[in-house]
């Protein structure tokens, strides 16, 4: 069987719901990640989508960050809901991960928000670099479970300068800061494959364009959502799309869903 995971950064589940909905309705992604839900966990709209199938957990926040996994298949365990390591409790909604008992077999998943970090540098920066440094830990120790596994998020990280529009314009910011580079290039020496650069690769395919300035209608854009594979999930990932299409809605997100097909 075949298995679908999908990131989405919906900046804000209410303000996008009709999108979702269709979306979700019309690809029909067997895990679906969600960034910048930008609402507490009684305010997520449950309903709606629980009526397209989906069992759903939230670790939400009043009009910021905020995280969600929808599954079609039953949520066995949600085994985080804050990224290990913080010191005492995280005030930013930005992770959770849960076992998924899909049929072909079980398959942990995470909806990461990582921090943009602007501007750089300054507390923000740091903020974003130390909790990359936490993923990272929180990461390796995952890897020894030996299951597939898929990290699934806003990463705010540009990898290459392939990956935007215009480099020079970017220069200086905290998503494509050597640093920042740096640090998600160091999940993937863990032994993480990042999906759309193993299958496809091509310059030039963004994840966002900014609402100023006309970016859409330019394609000026970026590539910061990414799916982050382990070994057992890498060896059986067959497709990746990036939904570009999604953008092009009325009242769309800046953010397009990226899909990852995997043969379980």
């Amino acid at each position: 069987m075949t298995l679908s995971i999908a990131t989405w950064n919906v900046n804000s589940i209410k303000a996008r719901l009709p999108n979702v909905l269709e979306w979700l309705g019309e690809a029909k992604p067997d895990i679906a990640c969600l960034q910048e839900i930008k609402c507490q966990d009684e305010g997520f709209p449950r309903e709606e989508i629980e009526r397209l199938g989906y069992n759903i957990e939230t670790v939400g926040q009043k009009s910021y960050n905020g995280v969600a996994l929808l599954s079609r298949f039953p949520i066995e365990e949600v085994a985080e809901r804050a990224l290990p390591g913080g010191n005492g409790e995280e005030e930013q909604a930005r992770y959770i991960e849960a076992v998924i008992s899909a049929s072909g077999g079980p398959v942990r998943v995470a909806s990461i928000y990582l921090p943009n970090g602007n501007p750089a540098p300054g507390p923000k920066y740091d903020y974003k670099l130390e909790w990359m440094a936490r993923l990272h830990t929180h990461a390796a120790r995952l890897l020894a479970y030996e299951e597939p596994l898929v990290l699934a998020g806003d990463y705010n990280v540009i990898p290459r300068d392939a990956d935007v529009h215009d480099p020079a314009a970017w220069e200086g910011d905290a998503l494509t800061l050597p640093a920042s580079r740096d640090a998600f290039f160091a999940l993937q020496w863990l032994g993480f494959t990042e999906a759309f650069q193993h299958l496809d690769g091509r310059a030039h395919q963004y994840t966002f364009w900014d609402y100023q300035a006309g970016a859409w209608q330019k394609n000026n854009g970026i590539r910061i959502d990414h799916l982050l594979c382990s070994p057992q999930a890498a060896d059986r990932l067959k497709s990746v799309e990036i939904h570009k299409d999604v953008r092009g809605k009325e009242k769309a997100s800046d953010h397009v869903p990226v899909v990852g097909t995997f043969d379980l």
